[in-house]
């Protein structure tokens, strides 16, 4: 079994955080979904666990920061394309995010670009020539 990733992200409004991370093309997985938590399926390892702040509270006795003040951790999804990249950032902002908190990035082999959910956390959406890097970088 490949190892999975649960990224546990505390939310102010459910709904509305559902409705973003659907956006962005996660699906939802009924089985640990209730009116506290929606886990969203993002890929076959990659699950985000939406969290109200008092289900959050459960599970850390620490303060839980304002991520449109604070940053503790940038989260980075993969791309099959840079087309995709910009329909994933026009699709989330759609749904309540911010498009381009950050600057993008193109550089050729790798393009990227950000957008940041209702509650303030950072996602990179990039795509990467992973043929054109490795060529790169043995040129290095």
């Amino acid at each position: 079994m490949p190892k999975l990733i649960f990224v546990n992200l505390p939310v102010a409004d459910l709904p509305r955080a559902r409705a973003f991370y659907e956006a962005m093309g996660a699906r939802n997985e009924p089985m640990f979904t209730d009116e506290t938590a929606a886990c969203m399926v993002l890929s076959e390892t990659i699950h985000v666990m939406l969290l109200t702040h008092g289900k959050f509270r459960q599970f850390t006795s620490k303060r839980i920061p304002d991520a449109k003040e604070t940053c503790q951790v940038l989260l980075c999804l993969s791309a099959a394309s840079a087309a995709e990249v910009d329909a994933i950032v026009a699709r989330a902002a759609a749904a309540g995010g911010r498009a381009d908190p950050g600057p993008k990035q193109d550089h050729g082999c790798m393009y990227g670009r950000s957008v940041e959910d209702p509650d303030g956390h950072v996602w990179e959406v990039m795509w990467m020539d992973l043929a054109a890097v490795k060529a790169a970088m043995g040129k290095a």
